[in-house]
């Protein structure tokens, strides 16, 4: 089990959070204007890097609030969390 811990609540098992997919993926600003090609990449083609990634998680059984987590894709280790709007950390040990 992850150990993740909630800018709001604090440290909580995994069983209480729901992923969210990639962190800081912008909403297309006028999604009319998209053809059906540019929506479906949004939709769709996200990073799927081995290592560390930025994700959106959210704390379902707890304050319900959404944050953002540096997780490794191969260890599992959680190197920071953060709230939405907040730039993403700098990591010791990463490279940019």
């Amino acid at each position: 089990m992850i150990l993740i811990e909630c800018p709001n609540c604090g440290p909580r098992d995994e069983t209480e959070y729901q992923y969210g997919g990639e962190a800081h993926v912008a909403y297309p600003e006028d999604q009319q204007s998209l053809s059906d090609e540019e929506w479906g990449r949004y939709l769709f083609y996200r990073q799927n890097p081995q290592g560390l990634f930025a994700e959106r998680w959210v704390h379902s059984a707890g304050c319900r609030k959404w944050f953002n987590v540096v997780r490794d894709t191969v260890t599992y280790r959680i190197d920071a969390v953060y709230r939405l709007g907040d730039p993403r950390p700098t990591v010791p040990g990463e490279t940019p």
